[in-house]
């Protein structure tokens, strides 16, 4: 046979149950040249009949010539482990038997026959190479050996078949077969037969067939049945231990737990029960959990043990244990106590906010004195996009610890902080757990997004469940109800952000140490947009560094004329819009490189959606100050005189309740003071008053614009326009006293923006100003008013 010729074993030897009990093996004389059929799996055994299915392409040509030159004799052998798919001469073992071939029936591209086997056979030497494969062969002569002792040996085997025939009753029809066929006193056939209906490998069967001593081959097969009787005798134990475990609604699940059963008996499983409660042991080991912890796991397990699997309180308790042990009592991560090492990663990060970045390390240098840094709550208050969430990280890197992020914004569910109680199926802990848990330590930094966003509602208040978990004095015991025991959360460091305060209950606010996270100048804008921004879109688009530029002019184009927002999201989104431009580019015009400059962004982006603002002016006309959640903004206060038939004042510009009141605490303040501010008396008294702010559809509210509606009152009344840009903010009193007000970074950022240098601020936020960066305050002049006579002696030039 050719070596590449594709042909593989195909004929397959039946389970030994099918065997033909009405065949006569024939007296011949035994040929002495056959043609070899390859068996697989099994050999063939001399007295043994069962069915054959051939696969009829390959094979039909030796069984023709099997059938045609050999009387229907054919040569059985089996095929050796090792075999590839081609086979030759060297695929084969040398022993074999050899068969009578019966009943030859096609049944599609399949060959179904009889075979009865004769007698065994020795392979001399291949005639031919390749299928049909043609043999010489020659008959080994039995040895029998001492009589007494084959009779003796045969007995044994016999015994040892009746001991397999009770515990599988389908080899009892085997043993009628035979003893139909075959004389008690023939020791050859009973070696082979007891052979024959064991389940042995077929390297053993083999062995069996190669052993011409009729002693030995007894032996081997006393061995077999013996083999054969303890696997069937184990087998019948599983069964009747499973079978007690059974009920109607298990049946389905019979072979599963015939198999867990199996693994049991071989050492390499156990049952749900034993591995849950070693997994949850082994867990404790690495940890250090308190004493009253571990009276609480060891109840549970007592528990546990003793409940159905099946039924819902055991998942309650497994559950209950699976969460206690994942907690990492009293594991902790290291601290990195390096003042210097933080100043990198925060300067890494971070372009600007020094103010802030001073105040982190001053807190880590605390930590760093003391040799550890204690938890702590720190509240980062900011408008959106200026990198709250950001600086958290880099904390956590800075520190070497682990991060952890959740959002506390739309909250209603108090349980969603100290956990559900156990009294139902699918109860939780509380997110302080889940963070433990998924962090491995019980120091990490857990940072709270948007605190100042909590709501409540009828299933409790989760801001006030924040207390007991935030207080340094209170979360070294922390109760999580869920769990029902006390967990120290003293070691976190907590990381708070808000947009704004007002909506922070106060309990709350004053346990937090606030840092305040102003808006960004242009000038610094331009800096993060080169150092973080553009890089980290280039990064995210796959573009080369040096495929797509960008001016540092470009940038500023965009953030004064499409991104004027506090923060750099915006920015973010707009240099995102030219990135995508640019690759529709490269795909249609080929990898030409492009750089961007100020002409270019108008394609790329459109018209400027901000103009460059100018500070309205004329009489009644001033320009105030406002602070909002997402930044600093420029506030024009309009004042006009309707008629002179009837005295009233209208506000206009959806003002809050804060501003309606401030407007009408200026119209009284100004209305009673009219010689001091050269107005006339009868002014007022005639004169229906028009306040507006503009840009009316956007709501307004806060204690800042006082100052400036008196200012545009007096303006309209004495007919005197302010003569310079000049800007101002503050909160007035009935009796003229100028109280102080907040965002006052984010104010100068905003009078700067619009071209503004001199401002009026209350006396009390003169500190709020000394502590401005030189890049913020330089260039500016601030005046600053106890009362609104040093604000009218600013503006008019005069003394009241």
């Amino acid at each position: 046979m050719e070596k590449d010729e594709p042909i593989t074993p195909e004929v397959v030897s039946e389970n030994e149950d099918d065997q033909i009990s009405s065949l006569a093996i024939p007296h011949q004389i035994m040929p002495d040249n056959l043609v070899v059929l390859p068996v697989t799996g099994r050999p063939f055994l001399p007295f043994q009949a069962q069915p054959l299915i051939i696969n009829q392409e390959k094979w039909q040509p030796t069984i023709e010539k099997a059938i045609n030159d050999s009387n229907g004799l054919v040569g059985l052998v089996l095929v050796r482990p090792d075999a590839g798919e081609v086979l030759g001469p060297d695929s084969f073992f040398r022993m074999g038997c050899v068969a009578q071939i019966h009943n030859v029936m096609a049944d599609g591209e399949k060959l179904q026959v009889v075979a009865q086997g004769v007698r065994r056979f020795a392979i001399e030497d291949f005639l031919s190479k390749e299928a049909p494969f043609h043999v010489r062969v020659t008959y080994p002569v039995e040895i029998k050996g001492d009589t007494e002792k084959l009779r003796a040996y045969s007995v044994a085997v016999i015994k040892g078949i009746r001991e397999i025939i009770p515990l599988n009753p389908l080899y009892g029809e085997e043993v009628k077969n035979f003893v139909t066929r075959f004389s008690p006193n023939d020791a050859s056939p009973l070696a082979d037969f007891g052979a024959s209906i064991t389940t042995a490998p077929g390297k053993e069967i083999q062995d069996i067939l190669e052993t011409t001593s009729l002693m030995d081959r007894m032996k081997k097969v006393l061995v077999l049945l013996k083999k054969e009787h303890e696997a069937l005798k184990l087998q019948s134990e599983i069964s009747q231990e499973v079978n007690k475990s059974l009920n109607e609604n298990q049946r389905k699940f019979f072979l599963r737990e015939q198999l867990k059963v199996i693994q049991e008996e071989l050492g390499i499983a156990k049952d749900d029960r034993t591995a849950d409660i070693d997994q949850f042991r082994e867990r404790l080991e690495k940890l250090d959990p308190p004493e009253h912890v571990l009276e609480r796991v060891e109840s549970e397990i007592d528990k546990m043990q003793v409940l159905e699997k099946g039924s819902p309180e055991y998942a309650v308790c497994r559950n209950y244990l699976d969460w206690i042990t994942s907690v990492p009592w009293g594991v902790s991560s290291e601290d990195k106590l390096d003042i210097k090492a933080a100043r990198k990663i925060l300067d890494r990060d971070h372009s600007g906010l020094g103010d802030v970045k001073d105040r982190i390390i001053e807190f880590l240098a605390v930590g760093v004195y003391k040799k550890q840094v204690s938890g702590s709550i720190m509240l980062l208050v900011g408008p959106p996009g200026v990198g709250k969430t950001s600086i958290g990280k880099s904390i956590a890197e800075a520190l070497g610890r682990k991060f952890y992020r959740f959002s506390v914004g739309g909250m209603r569910d108090e349980a969603e902080i100290k956990g559900h109680r156990r009294t139902y199926i699918g109860a939780l802990p509380g997110k302080f757990v889940h963070a433990l848990k998924e962090t491995g330590v019980s120091n990490p930094v857990i940072m709270l997004d948007e605190i100042d966003k909590v709501g409540a509602s009828y299933q409790g208040d989760p801001a006030s469940a924040l207390l007991e978990a935030l207080d340094p004095e209170q979360n070294s015991e922390f109760l999580d109800h869920y769990f029902d025991l006390r967990l120290d959360l003293s070691k976190v460091l907590f990381i708070c952000t808000a947009n704004q305060l007002d909506t922070i209950p106060q309990p709350l606010l004053d346990r937090m140490d606030m840092t305040r996270l102003s808006g960004y100048i242009t000038a610094e804008k331009v800096e993060i947009a080169r150092k973080h921004l553009w890089p980290r879109l280039m990064e995210r688009s796959g573009i080369p560094k040096k495929q797509l530029k960008i001016t540092d002019a470009a940038i500023r184009t965009i953030a004064d004329g499409y991104a004027r927002e506090a923060g750099v999201r915006n920015l973010e989104k707009q240099m995102n819009r030219i990135v995508r431009k640019a690759v529709v580019g490269f795909l249609s015009n080929g990898d030409k490189p492009i750089s961007v400059g100020v002409k270019d962004i108008p394609e790329y982006l459109g018209p400027p959606i901000f103009r460059k603002e100018r500070p309205m002016d004329g009489v009644g006309i001033v320009t105030g100050l406002a602070w909002t959640a997402m930044g600093g903004a420029t506030l024009s206060v309009e004042a006009t005189k309707i008629h002179d038939l009837a005295k009233g004042f209208k506000q206009t510009g959806q003002l809050g309740d804060v501003m309606r009141e401030s407007a009408e605490l200026a119209y009284s303040f100004v209305s009673s003071r009219t010689e001091k501010f050269g107005v006339d008396k009868a002014y007022f008294d005639t004169a229906f008053v028009h306040l507006h702010v503009p840009e009316g559809a956007t709501p307004k509210d806060g204690p800042s614009a006082g100052v400036t509606m008196t200012t545009a009152l007096i303006s309209l009344a004495t007919g005197r326009k302010i003569d310079r840009p000049l800007a101002m903010t503050g909160e007035i009193t009935l009796t003229g006293k100028v109280l102080p007000v907040g965002g006052i970074r984010e104010k100068v950022i905003a009078a700067r923006r619009i071209g503004i240098r001199e401002l009026i601020l209350p006396d009390e936020n003169q500190r709020d100003v000394d502590e401005l960066p030189d890049y913020i305050s330089s260039g500016m002049t601030f005046h600053f008013a106890k009362a609104y006579k040093d604000v009218y002696k600013v503006v008019f030039g005069r003394t009241t």
